[in-house]
């Protein structure tokens, strides 16, 4: 395989889990070990079609769902065997794997990390076993600690812990102790999401008891704040990490980089051309081994639209635009494109410019969705 300067990331979906939660939207299903068996297959003759057709070094790889540990381990050893057989990967690449309490055991973590995988993201949700039930979880907090520590125990020394806030029933002061019981674990990320109520989703059949507008923004406010103060850096407006330890994958999409999607349902954004893979199961197995069968909705982006996706994804992250970068990739100065929006959101005090670059402030952050549709161009 030719080799480029170029890198790129994988993403290798699994939609299947043990049970569909509350909240879920996500291409998931509970599904029987044969029917995953017969996936695991298509997923590699997909994989497989790419051998010596991909030039590019994938610096990161991410094995998201569903929830990829409910797999068999010797089923997702076929599909990394075939990942390291279809693509080159740069030197120590960040190779990640989602993992639900419930679905993990000593055995199948220390064969995460006899394939290669290296940091590993627990959806723990809440330390709330009352949260946890709510949400339509798998797992009680006691079965995510005995995780937790299965995992440091198999030499997993990159581990992210993904949180919910705005649970029904929720409170300023649980959400603060879901925080300090997290902390204490001294993870390496802590990812600290807003529950959305989906449509489709059991949730959104429901009258819930939400926490108000007030105590959803205190609950914001307060994660920065104590995560800040035990040394996490907010790197973007979800997430947080440890010095070092910012999650490489993520800063790849919010930077634009060439991504590829493999397995059903799958995004992908490669030379600027974008592609999901089809989402009916059937199709997929079916033409797997022939992968341009199976995309659906293949688009060329426009300079405007990689304009827009560019100042949208690049203010989620704290650091925000910079107009060096800008001008390199689009040939044009920020404010020739944006000045106006630039001026109008600094004056509103929802973004901060520095001279060198534009980034959301604290208000900003609270009320991005605002911000962002001053950047589109259409």
């Amino acid at each position: 395989m030719n080799k480029t300067d170029k890198k790129f990331r994988l993403y290798v979906h699994i939609p299947f889990c043990i049970k569909k939660c509350a909240y879920c939207d996500f291409l998931s299903w509970p599904d029987s070990q044969k029917n995953q068996e017969l996936y695991a297959q298509a997923l590699c003759r997909e994989i497989g079609a790419y051998r010596g057709k991909f030039p590019m070094e994938a610096s990161s790889l991410f094995l998201g769902g569903g929830t990829p540990s409910i797999l068999e381990p010797k089923l997702l050893e076929n599909i990394m065997d075939s990942l390291y057989g279809a693509f080159s990967f740069s030197e120590n690449p960040e190779m990640s794997i989602e993992a639900n309490p419930g679905t993990v055991t000593q055995e199948k973590l220390r064969a995460y990390r006899g394939m290669g995988l290296n940091r590993i993201s627990f959806g723990l949700q809440s330390t709330d076993n009352r949260e946890l039930k709510e949400l339509g979880r798998i797992h009680t907090y006691e079965e995510f600690l005995e995780s937790y520590v299965w995992a440091r125990q198999a030499g997993f020394a990159n581990i992210n812990v993904d949180l919910m806030s705005g649970i029904p029933g929720q409170t300023v002061k649980s959400w603060r102790r879901n925080l300090s019981r997290t902390l204490a674990l001294e993870p390496e990320h802590i990812s600290a999401y807003s529950l959305i109520v989906e449509e489709g989703t059991p949730f959104a059949r429901r009258e819930l008891n939400l926490p108000g507008e007030e105590e959803e923004r205190e609950m914001y406010e307060s994660t920065a704040e104590i995560l800040g103060q035990k040394g996490y850096v907010q790197y973007e407006i979800s997430n947080y990490a440890r010095p070092g330890w910012a999650c490489a994958h993520n800063l790849g999409y919010w930077a634009r980089d060439d991504y590829l999607g493999l397995g059903l349902g799958a995004a992908s954004l490669v030379n600027n051309q974008r592609w999901n893979n089809t989402d009916s199961m059937e199709e997929y197995r079916a033409g797997a081994q022939e992968p341009e069968r199976i995309r659906v909705g293949k688009e060329e982006l426009s300079v405007r639209e990689q304009m827009e996706e560019t100042m949208i994804l690049g203010l989620r992250r704290m650091e925000g635009v910079w107009r060096r970068d800008f001008r390199e990739t689009f040939g044009a100065e920020l404010e020739e494109i944006y000045g106006e929006a630039i001026r109008r959101l600094v004056k509103l005090g929802l973004l901060k410019d520095d001279g060198q670059r534009i980034f959301l402030t604290r208000r900003g952050i609270s009320l991005s969705n605002q911000a962002f549709v001053e950047f589109m161009l259409g």
